[in-house]
């Protein structure tokens, strides 16, 4: 028969004989009882069992022991109750004796009950960073509130005072103040932290999101507020005034779970059980699935003396999470504690031989404890002998309580409030079938009672669905509350693009905050210094700001990002609008480094590198037009940042232009523009080109090897050494690259640097460099 109750792998306990050598037990067959456990088969280690106890003539508890083990592995949980109870007759049970009792009942309401399958499997709601598994460390299971938009990672609750870290993630300040809390719990960006405080200048409140959760969630924001307050109050040990907050939260968020958990906690450290008890009741309907959550309330009803109704807790906390120790030994421990209960009345006369039945049977198990067999007795078809039990009516249960607590499990209301007979049966009144299909005996008294799930727990499939329903969800913006005039830059009076949140806790757009700390290292709103923070470069996007303009503000973030994104295509268009740098000759091929510091030219080069392009024009100055006809394109390679933001950038001429216009945009020069390229020439002209071309080279390397050493290094480690000739000097469209090198180390001024530059025709600047040639070779001092 499939029991669903599968054997424990490599261990058996076996449960010592009160009397190993009596008359009628048979060692051989206590062993193929024990290799029939072993093997799974437990209902013929139940008949080996129950054969060796009839032929005693007084019962062997370590063997009834064994008996209602074997029964409780064959799922047959009504007759291994009535084992035990001939057990605890016999001698006090203890909690390591009923670890497979509880470990049977738990399963069996995981599998049957709960809908829960795997031995080790357990309900989560979500996930936690605090423990794995969904543990702590201290190895209770962590609270699984659902995340949204606007929960903090670390604490799982709404943000409150959100700081945003220079990575872009947003937590409660608080969160980030604690000492164990060393870096972002989404990036794993590691916080400098010193004294306590996130460097460079600690932490700060967010304001435009402080702002926009006060004003969407005011009544959450409050709650969050008192409940803090509350956990200040209560770690300072002021439990009056910490409770007065926690009640001032909860009835602002009377469905917040963690908050629920944290006032019960404080009612029982205030020794005020009975309002413990609400609270964990509250608690278990608010969260049906956390194991924590009926933790909770069992351990407020053990400390308030009703060990009954925390068993009941006791037994959901297993199911839902087979794997925590801690709690199958506190359940062992009561349900030994209730077993002994009801043996313990000394009015009771001593019992004959419990398989004998008969009034002392009978007075031995009260009337109480076989009405709350029944069940099991139906649902598990148990052997003639325990048939007593299938005639007693099933108390009805009692939700006149459901106000303050979730319903019972089926207590019978006969039993005085403190009767220790209402005590186990109120446990096991309502207990599910035992796994493996066995048939219900139905009595003639009508209808079998049915098991009313403890907090009328939802399926796993139906809580997953309103989980998900709750993550998808979760805290949505009121239409009404949010527009755009909340989520504003302040310095370009347009909706956030890009949103970047300061130090300081400001927010501005990124490509407005760069602009402003080219001009000044400070906020430009409270003028805190940026220093640090902009030698970090740390300009990420926050990206909290960024999905909640997605998510609410879509239609608006769409048209400011068309704007942009018309900007940006406006500005990588090197014919219409080139950026022009005023400053130095440069040539094509030839390498030009630049030291960048001026506000206006940081935004040109930053402009250069976002487009793409990453080119821009070099001209030398002109004091009418400001800046000359003819320059070069230079092309970024490297840039290298300063702390105080200034940058060396890493360049090389790539092709000369001419300028047709002139202009300016934001503060910089730009300029209309078209590209020069040498006029292409053949046949005699092909050929007089090649010999001018030769002779020029030959004389410039002549020039190059009769400088003094000095001379030649410093040439050589600003522009290498001289190229080689090329084979086709018409292959670049700006002619062979000897020459521009040339003509970049010959002692020009810059006027006749850039009338050579200027022409089109490769023949005439070759001649042009053999007059120069000719010039400085003159000149030299001999």
């Amino acid at each position: 028969m499939e029991t669903g109750i599968q054997p424990h792998q490599g261990e058996l306990f076996v449960h010592p004989l009160s009397n190993p050598g009596a008359m009628g037990i048979c060692p051989e067959m206590l062993e193929v009882a024990e290799e029939a456990n072993r093997a799974g088969d437990f209902n013929l280690a139940v008949e080996i069992y129950s054969s060796q106890l009839a032929d005693l003539q007084q019962p062997d508890r370590g063997l009834c022991l064994r008996k209602a083990d074997s029964l409780a592995r064959a799922g047959r949980i009504s007759e291994a109750l009535d084992s035990y109870c001939t057990s605890a007759s016999l001698g006090k049970l203890r909690p390591d004796e009923l670890r497979l009792l509880v470990e049977t009942i738990a399963r069996t309401l995981r599998e049957k009950e709960l809908n829960i399958a795997g031995t080790n499997g357990h309900v989560k709601n979500g996930t936690h960073s605090n423990g794995e598994d969904g543990f702590d460390t201290d190895g209770e299971p962590v609270e699984d509130e659902a995340l949204d938009l606007f929960s903090c990672l670390l604490c799982r609750c709404l943000l409150h005072e959100p700081t945003t870290l220079e990575c872009g993630h947003t937590f409660c300040k608080r969160c980030l103040e604690d000492d164990s809390v060393k870096d972002c719990g989404h990036c794993k960006h590691k916080l400098n932290k010193k004294d306590g405080q996130v460097l460079p200048i600690g932490l700060r409140l967010n304001v435009v999101l402080s702002g926009l959760l006060d004003k969407c969630f005011a009544t959450e924001s409050k709650a969050r507020k008192h409940w803090i307050d509350g956990e200040v109050l209560w770690k300072k040990q002021n439990h009056k005034d910490a409770l007065e907050k926690y009640n001032m939260a909860v009835e602002l968020a009377p469905s917040t779970g963690r908050l629920l958990s944290q006032r019960a906690e404080l009612h029982m450290e205030m020794r005020s059980f009975s309002q413990a008890v609400q609270d964990a009741s509250s608690l278990c309907r608010v969260k049906p699935l956390w194991p924590k959550a009926h933790y909770l309330k069992a351990t407020a009803l053990s400390k308030a003396g009703r060990n009954d109704e925390a068993l009941q807790e006791y037994f959901l906390c297993v199911a839902l999470k087979p794997d925590w120790t801690k709690v199958k030994l506190e359940a062992q421990k009561v349900l030994s504690e209730l077993f002994s209960s009801v043996f313990e009345r000394e009015d009771l006369p001593t019992p004959l031989h419990p398989l004998q039945g008969g009034a002392a049977t009978r007075l031995i198990k009260p009337t109480a404890l076989l009405s709350s067999l029944r069940p099991l007795t139906q649902r598990s078809g148990c052997s003639a002998q325990d048939s007593e039990f299938s005639v007693t009516k099933s108390a009805p249960v009692d939700s006149s309580d459901s106000s303050s607590r979730l319903a019972p499990l089926s207590p019978d209301p006969a039993v005085g409030e403190g009767g220790s007979s209402k005590s186990l049966a109120g446990v096991l009144a309502a207990l599910p079938a035992p796994p493996g299909g066995l048939k219900r005996k139905h009595s003639g008294d009508g209808a079998p009672a049915g098991f009313s799930p403890p907090s009328k727990l939802p399926r796993p499939d139906e809580a997953s669905c309103s989980q998900k329903a709750a993550v998808c969800g979760g805290r949505t913006v009121p239409a009404q509350l949010l527009d755009s005039g909340d989520m504003e830059c302040s310095l370009c009076m347009r909706l956030f693009y890009e949103p970047v949140a300061t130090p300081c806790g400001h927010t501005f757009c990124l490509k407005c905050l760069e602009r402003c700390l080219d001009h000044n290292p400070n906020c430009p709103l409270c003028k805190e210094n940026l220093s640090e923070y902009l030698a970090t470069r740390g300009f990420n996007k926050t990206l909290l700001m960024e999905e909640v303009l997605q998510r609410y503000l879509g239609d608006e973030l769409a048209e400011r990002k068309k704007i942009h994104e018309e900007e940006m295509k406006e500005l990588s268009n090197l014919n219409q609008e080139v950026p022009i740098f005023i400053c130095t000759m440069a040539f094509p091929t030839i390498p030009c480094p630049l030291h960048v510091f001026e506000p206006r030219y940081r935004l040109m080069i930053r402009r250069s590198m976002e487009t793409g392009t990453k080119q821009f024009g070099m001209c030398i100055a002109d004091e009418l037009k400001g800046f000359a006809d003819y320059g070069c394109m230079l092309e970024v390679r490297d840039v290298k940042f300063f702390p105080d933001g200034r940058s060396v950038v890493d360049t090389i001429g790539v092709s000369r232009f001419k300028v047709l216009s002139h202009g300016q945009r934001d503060g910089y020069n730009t300029a209309k523009i078209e590209y020069l390229e040498d006029r292409k020439v053949e046949g005699e002209e092909l050929a007089e080109l090649l010999k001018v071309h030769d002779s020029v080279y030959e004389q410039a390397n002549s020039w190059f090897t009769s400088l003094k050493d000095n001379m030649k290094s410093q040439i050589l480690s600003h522009f290498g050494h001289l190229p080689s000739k090329d084979p086709d000097p018409q292959a670049s469209p700006s002619g062979p690259a000897w020459s521009w090198w040339l003509l970049a180390v010959l002692p020009l001024e810059n006027r006749a640097q850039l009338t050579i530059l200027s022409m089109t025709s490769l023949k005439d600047r070759l001649i042009a460099i053999r007059r120069v040639l000719i010039f400085v070779t003159r000149k030299r001092p001999r």
